[in-house]
């Protein structure tokens, strides 16, 4: 465990001031993703005063197109913190980001629990537990010397490039459209910079919040009612200028919008 509160005092240093992470001493880096896992929870016991509380989880590579571009072939998954969830028409400060980009995802917010003991998840039985849907940009920070050195068990240490989101308005689950048809569609500047579909992420939505809720059973905790889950990016990550708008519109869902000022 000295180990672990040791790499974790390292990623918890460098958010704080925002200095790009190196990597890892070889004594001090998660040797494989249950160790990863294992140094994310101590960061996020670090920086709990800082993010407030945890109210969610953001799952990575779960489309062709972001496991293609982070050569990652399996889902990772990170924390969404409160002081981290902004409503539709947020401004942000670009200086606040080492290296800032946005993803176009389809968010859920849980109406009921999904607890380990009822694991093993299938898609069918999460989606039963599912409130409602939101159009949603992951915000995330290449905050890396560089990333691509790393490794994934470091990445998911440090939450997987998570630095907050932006939240449309919900869709209930019973007046929402078909998601595996939902077109996302990325702009910036008004411009499209990105699209896909809710096919691509993992076959559906569905499919990355089941594996969500039997990885984290499978550590012994679970999600809870209210929980917001982003269920992965439609689009290759798009990295913003100073100044940037951007829009995601999800057909069905609806539209959610944020900027980053100089």
């Amino acid at each position: 465990m000295d180990r672990i509160l040791a790499a974790a005092r390292i990623i918890a240093t460098a958010r704080r001031n925002r200095t790009p992470l190196a990597a890892l001493p070889p004594e001090l880096a998660p040797g494989d993703t249950a160790e990863g896992y294992q140094v994310q929870r101590a960061v996020h016991d670090l920086l709990l005063p800082q993010m407030g509380s945890q109210v969610g989880y953001k799952i990575g590579c779960t489309s062709a197109v972001m496991q293609q571009y982070l050569d990652i072939p399996q889902p990772c998954g990170g924390g969404v913190f409160a002081t981290g969830v902004h409503e539709s028409g947020a401004s942000f400060r670009f200086g606040d980001y080492v290296r800032v980009g946005v993803e176009c995802e389809i968010a859920v917010r849980l109406a009921r629990d999904l607890a380990p003991g009822e694991a093993p998840f299938a898609a069918a039985r999460v989606a039963e537990a599912i409130e409602a849907y939101h159009p949603a940009i992951e915000i995330v920070d290449d905050r890396y010397v560089k990333w691509e050195t790393l490794g994934a068990p470091t990445l998911i240490a440090d939450d997987f490039f998570a630095a907050g989101c932006v939240i449309g308005k919900p869709v209930a689950r019973a007046d929402a459209p078909d998601l595996l048809k939902v077109a996302g569609r990325a702009m910036v500047n008004g411009k499209e910079a990105g699209r896909g579909v809710g096919a691509d992420v993992l076959g559906h939505p569905h499919h990355a919040l089941a594996w969500l809720a039997n990885h984290l059973a499978a550590e012994g905790t679970g999600l809870h009612a209210g929980q917001i889950v982003l269920t992965g990016s439609l689009v290759k990550t798009i990295w913003l200028e100073p100044g940037d708008s951007v829009t995601m519109q999800l057909d069905g869902l609806g539209t959610v919008s944020a900027d980053f000022r100089n």
